[in-house]
């Protein structure tokens, strides 16, 4: 203790003679009394211009709702041009069908690598990213054209996400138990941060950006992470036997995080701020997905192992409505059409992609498509900019 308290005083005492010198500096320049009181100032001014969130990181529109950059019709310039499509990673087909919402029908089957998982839209929402898990490679695909471009060579790229501030890509190498930091553009490796769970897949970041929570599929665990110095400040397991948390996702508010949990049956309620133990709130078996809808009002919770959907209501948080497939089905992963009408889905075991009406529950079309559909992307989203998976936008 004895080293820091001197260099504490040294500190202080240099700083004392500084600002005794600026005070004669001051009064010799002819200010006298008035200029002394104002070299206190720029101090307090830097703090206040010192933006809350994660450094680089857009200003949050509305603290009270952290996806307002998302409503209807809000498309970002450079994705005006886009032709509306849905993408759809076949795991077990190596290939991505694209469709095209308007006729429900698909319009291009894509080769890929080995084992595609998720569609990612990139940070600056320009290119679309194929994870090809047990291929180790990203495909790129150019969302005006559908075509695909460059294969990056990454190792177990089971999911994909991106730094608010976009400095970052976060590739989730599930079975090599790491999150590894790379250019958010050339894909190279800039830390492999180690964990000690097991299956790291899914995650989402707090409204200042700061820190995200990433959910270990194989372990039961939750895990919280400083973005910044991209190091594990938080652990925890989940208080249930054999709990396999999937989807993760923060309320419009900023304060909760919800994470989906296909054996809990239900998703785990967790205090944003606190990190503490979260509470489970049943919604149908095999709890997989979660999508907020264009209003911040409600969340479409996807029930693979029963064929439904719950809807979640944030304001009276509390469950809503089940939405069931006709002649059962798998919803999985997927995403809200841009004018927020239609949820995109894909059906896991079954080879097929479910168009559901927000309005409703009504499905609208149920589509063929390669098999083992996982992780599809609606494209475009509104929204300013991309933290990846299949399309979180703020």
């Amino acid at each position: 203790m004895l080293p820091s308290t001197r260099t504490t005083t040294a500190l202080l005492a240099g700083l004392l003679v500084a600002a005794l010198a600026a005070c004669g500096a001051a009064d010799r320049d002819g200010a006298g009394s008035s200029r002394t009181e104002a070299a206190v100032p720029p101090v307090s001014s830097a703090r206040a211009a010192t933006p809350p969130g994660l450094p680089g990181m857009p200003p949050v529109l509305d603290p009270k709702d952290i996806y307002a950059a998302d409503r209807p019709g809000k498309l970002a310039p450079a994705v005006k041009g886009f032709p509306s499509r849905v993408y759809v990673p076949n795991t077990n087909s190596n290939t991505v069908s694209v469709i095209d919402p308007s006729t429900y029908k698909v319009v291009e089957t894509v080769p890929v690598g080995n084992q595609p998982q998720h569609v990612v839209p990139s940070w600056d929402l320009r290119t679309l990213w194929v994870n090809n898990d047990l291929g180790d490679t990203l495909t790129a695909i150019d969302p005006a054209t559908g075509k695909t471009g460059r294969t990056v060579e990454v190792s177990d790229p089971y999911n994909l996400y991106f730094t608010p501030n976009g400095k970052y890509a976060v590739v989730m190498a599930s079975m090599d138990r790491e999150l590894v930091f790379r250019d958010p553009k050339t894909m190279d490796r800039v830390k492999a941060l180690p964990v000690s769970c097991a299956g790291v897949n899914h995650a989402d970041f707090s409204a200042d950006g700061r820190y995200f929570v990433v959910s270990c599929e194989f372990s039961g665990e939750l895990l919280k992470v400083d973005t910044e110095r991209m190091k594990v400040v938080g652990q925890q397991r989940l208080p249930l036997d054999g709990a396999m948390p999937q989807d993760v996702k923060l309320s419009p508010d900023g304060r909760t995080f919800y994470i989906a949990d296909m054996k809990a049956d239900g998703m785990w309620v967790l205090d944003a701020k606190g990190f503490t133990t979260p509470k489970l709130l049943p919604t149908g078996k095999g709890c997989h997905g979660l999508y907020i809808s264009r209003d911040s009002r409600q969340m479409y919770i996807t029930n693979r192992d029963e064929g439904s959907v719950s809807v979640f209501d944030f304001a009276r948080n509390e469950l809503t409505d089940t939405w069931r497939l006709p002649d059962g089905g798998s919803p999985d992963m997927g995403g809200v059409s841009a004018d927020g009408k239609v949820l995109w889905l894909s059906g896991r075991y079954d080879a097929e992609v479910y168009a559901i009406d927000t309005a409703d529950g009504k499905q609208l079309a149920r589509i063929p498509v390669g098999s083992g559909p996982h992780g599809l992307a609606v494209y475009p989203q509104p929204g300013r900019y991309s933290l990846g998976h299949t399309g979180v936008f703020r």
